[in-house]
């Protein structure tokens, strides 16, 4: 009798466990009866939030879902625009699951899966408004309409999934690497072609400088040297006045003067010779009382 005790306590025991589940915070949680989603008497799913909940014991199953926002951040894939020119586009999505027994029922409750399937649905609805603009339309402006349009239709489509998209963004555009390379090659030999206009026209302006310089200098010069002129004619001309008016106030003492500056200039260096007849006027001041 006691053992029959013993075992109808730990049965208790086990069904009491059997029979409650919790649910933590961020979560929710669905019940299978017979793998079938517990529903009310409304037919709507039964979704258990955070707190200590009951089942039916064995025979229920209990799943429980993330309900916290969730990023979709995946490669960057390849878009065409309306010019046929391929872009690679970087994007993000936002979502949270708000239809429980839907997510369970078409994405299995599988979270990789269920991005997998919404990825395809953002990318479409990417895809459509990127091949409806140009690159000169999508860069320059529209890409918040862009994502408001890409947001819109990934909401429309991701209902089945009993998912709520909540943001969709773009990250980064760019081109693709045999794209990008050609450009820049274009660009650069533009810049190379402006470089060189630039440098011809530099070079032009510093010619036209350097003369208009030269000219001026070559003026100044001219000036210079007139001016010069001017002033040694008119150094010549005071010389030549304070000459005459000192040989007119004594010619024999001017005479004398101007002998003696000839003889210091003719016999400044020992190695000079001169031939001249001693009775020559130069060496008027040097004869004796005898010389004729």
């Amino acid at each position: 009798m006691k053992n029959f005790s013993v075992v109808l306590l730990l049965l208790a025991v086990i069904m009491s466990f059997s029979s409650v589940f919790v649910v933590t915070e961020g979560q929710r949680a669905i019940v299978l009866l017979f793998s079938k989603v517990q529903k009310d008497s409304d037919d709507t799913a039964v979704v258990y939030g955070p707190g200590l909940h009951l089942k039916v014991p064995f025979f229920s199953q209990v799943r429980r879902l993330d309900a916290r926002i969730q990023t979709l951040d995946g490669a960057p894939d390849r878009f065409v625009t309306s010019e046929k020119k391929d872009l690679i586009v970087d994007s993000f999505v936002k979502w949270r699951v708000n239809d429980f027994s839907s997510f369970y029922l078409r994405a299995r409750g599988d979270k990789q899966y269920a991005e997998t399937l919404l990825k395809q649905k953002v990318n479409n609805g990417l895809r459509t408004n990127f091949g409806s603009r140009t690159i000169r339309e999508i860069v320059s402006g529209e890409r918040s309409e862009l994502m408001a349009e890409a947001l819109v239709q990934a909401s429309e489509s991701a209902q089945e999934l009993g998912i709520e998209v909540l943001d969709v963004r773009v990250k980064q555009i760019n081109l693709p690497n045999e794209v990008s390379n050609s450009i820049y090659q274009r660009m650069r030999a533009e810049r190379t072609a402006v470089a060189k206009e630039h440098r011809s026209e530099g070079q032009e302006k510093a010619e036209t400088i350097r003369a208009e310089v030269d000219r001026r200098v070559t003026v100044m010069l001219a000036d210079a040297e007139r001016n010069a002129r001017g002033v040694r004619g008119e150094g010549d001309a005071t010389a030549a006045k304070i000459y005459a008016d000192a040989y007119n106030k004594d010619p024999e003492f001017f005479g004398f003067v101007r002998s003696l500056e000839a003889y210091k200039n003719t016999f400044r260096n020992k190695n000079d010779v001169m031939v001249l007849s001693p009775k020559s006027d130069f060496f008027n001041y040097l004869k004796g009382p005898n010389v004729q």
